[in-house]
Formats: C-alpha cells, structure tokens, sequence
C-alpha cells in the first residue's frame, strides 16, 4: 500500500508524518521524508519558487525512484508525484523551465499516479511558518494551492482532504487507513 501526502508547503504534511510514525497501524510501513530539502542539501539548489530545471528534473526523478524502491512494499510518501507536477508547472509558467520539462513532468505523472493508493492532501487552514527552509512567501503559497485545486480536478485524483486540526487531521488519517478497502 501506498499512501502519500501532497499539498502546498507549510501545511501540515511534516507534522502528520511524524505523527503517523509511531502509530501501531503504520509499523509496517517504510517512511520517506521529502525528497526536495534533500536534493538542496545534496546538490546545492535553489527550492520553491527559486527552483530551476535542475531542481525539477531531478525532484520528478526522485519520485520514480521512490516507485522502483517500494514496489510492492508498504509505504508512507511526504509528497508525491502530484507535488512533483505542480512544482514543474509553477516553474514553467513562471517561464524558469522550458516546455520540455514540464511535459517529461505531466508524464511521469501520468505513470506514476496510479500507483498512490491513497492521496492525503494537507487543506492549507494553517498559517505559513517560515522555518528557514521552506518559502515563506505568501504569494507564492497561493499560487501553489490554486495549481493543486486545479489539477485535482482538471486529472480527477481522488484525494482524501486534511483540515482543522493536527488531531482532526489525524483522526481523517485513521479513518481513511481503517477503512481503505471496505466500500
């Protein structure tokens, strides 16, 4: 099973996760931290709007080596293909990639997205929290949360919504993973 969480920076998606870690329901899953703030570290790059077609090739890149990884396998993603996506659009449409890399993008998408058995997406009902790494810019927060709207629908991914609370985003979590299946 394969469950992840998507949605705009500073929303929640961290803090779930580490929640989620120690939760008898989850002690067969593998966890896999956020790929990006990695790939800064490891290769020196700008993230967010700052990103560029290095950062978003090897950000796609990364989610289908998280496939090939945990094929098969248990696993609790922070962030998706779907992130992947609505970074890369972001960057295109801010023309800071070319076209090339955007479709490259929307097509790994297309392959990738059916593997997520389950898509949490982190409602952003919280407040931007600049922690240093991720970007704190309002402006760019809202664009981010209005491309993922528009790709829910416009691709029609089933996502089970995140809001209120940590505890009331948690209680969604369980009720989700305790039923998955059953209908």
């Amino acid at each position: 099973m394969v469950i992840s969480f998507t949605g705009a920076q500073s929303t929640g998606k961290s803090t779930l996760l580490k929640a989620i870690q120690s939760d008898e329901r989850f002690r067969k899953f593998n966890f896999v931290p956020e790929i990006t703030r990695s790939l800064k570290d490891k290769y020196k790059l700008d993230i967010n709007e700052s990103g560029d077609e290095y950062t978003q090739l090897l950000t796609v890149n990364s989610h289908l080596y998280n496939y090939l990884d945990f094929k098969g396998k248990n696993v609790v993603l922070d962030r998706c293909i779907l992130d992947g996506l609505i970074y890369t659009m972001y960057q295109y449409q801010t023309k800071k990639i070319p076209i090339e890399i955007y479709n490259y993008s929307e097509y790994l998408f297309s392959k990738l997205i059916g593997n997520v058995d389950v898509i949490l997406y982190t409602e952003p009902d919280i407040p931007l929290v600049d922690d240093g790494e991720r970007s704190a810019n309002k402006e760019f927060r809202d664009t981010i949360i209005n491309l993922f709207e528009e790709a829910i629908i416009h691709f029609k991914i089933d996502v089970v919504r995140l809001s209120g609370t940590v505890e009331q985003r948690l209680e969604t979590i369980y009720n989700t993973f305790d039923n998955y299946g059953k209908q």
